[in-house]
């Protein structure tokens, strides 16, 4: 096999005709981006099979080397949007340092994607003692037994220590651990991606100065 037969081919002009594009519905929605961002979002609950509101999360680390995982989206509104984390984790500790972060949001079955750049701070003791009461009780004891991000000798010392706290709970109430919160990433730039033959995809950005100005949309050749 030769080094690149696992990559796809790029399209051909007989794949766009069959495939189609994305319409001709103009890209645009005002000046709230968050309007938009929430259509797309729930256009995508009912295309993604698999958890729609995955999205990438960029942070850098004390050296300034970019790092990227996926988290999942828990709450969006004009405040900014919601994730939540062992805050002793690796992004935890890398946004306690530099809080500032990217999001990139892919739907493949839509053929889009959102970017998202800005500034980052915790939620309120109050957001995150709800969400963290909404959650499953494994998933709870879960977050007590994982020190995230950190060596793991074994698998059964993972098991050893949810059974240590599952004991320890009972059928009692689970407080949220102190090292567990939520980030929220208030967005300076949000980027809207649409897919379109031949590569000449529609980009619209909406971006702003500082928190306090509005936004404003800016088109970009693809």
């Amino acid at each position: 096999m030769a080094s690149r037969d696992f990559i796809p081919p790029s399209p051909s002009e007989a794949d766009y005709k069959r495939e189609g594009g994305a319409g001709d519905t103009p890209l645009t929605h005002g000046n709230d981006p968050f309007v938009l961002f929430a259509e797309w979002l729930t256009l995508a609950r009912e295309k993604e099979p698999n958890d729609p509101n995955a999205v990438a999360l960029a942070t850098v680390d004390e050296a300034g080397l970019p790092d990227v995982r996926m988290v999942l989206l828990k709450d969006a509104d004009p405040r900014g949007f919601v994730f939540y984390t062992n805050l002793e984790s690796a992004k935890g500790n890398q946004l306690s340092g530099a809080p500032k972060a990217a999001l990139c949001f892919h739907w493949k079955s839509l053929r889009r994607q959102v970017r998202v750049r800005g500034l980052v701070e915790p939620v309120s003791e109050a957001e995150a003692d709800a969400y963290f009461a909404s959650r499953a009780r494994d998933s709870r004891i879960g977050a007590w037994a994982s020190a995230q991000s950190r060596p793991l000798e074994s698998r059964h010392a993972l098991e050893k220590s949810v059974a240590k706290f599952a004991a320890k709970f009972g059928i009692g109430e689970i407080p949220r651990p102190e090292f567990w919160s939520g980030y929220r990433v208030k967005p300076l730039r949000i980027e809207f991606w649409r897919d379109r033959p031949f590569r000449l995809h529609d980009r619209l950005v909406f971006k702003r100065a500082d928190l306090d100005s509005p936004f404003t949309q800016t088109r970009l050749y693809p």
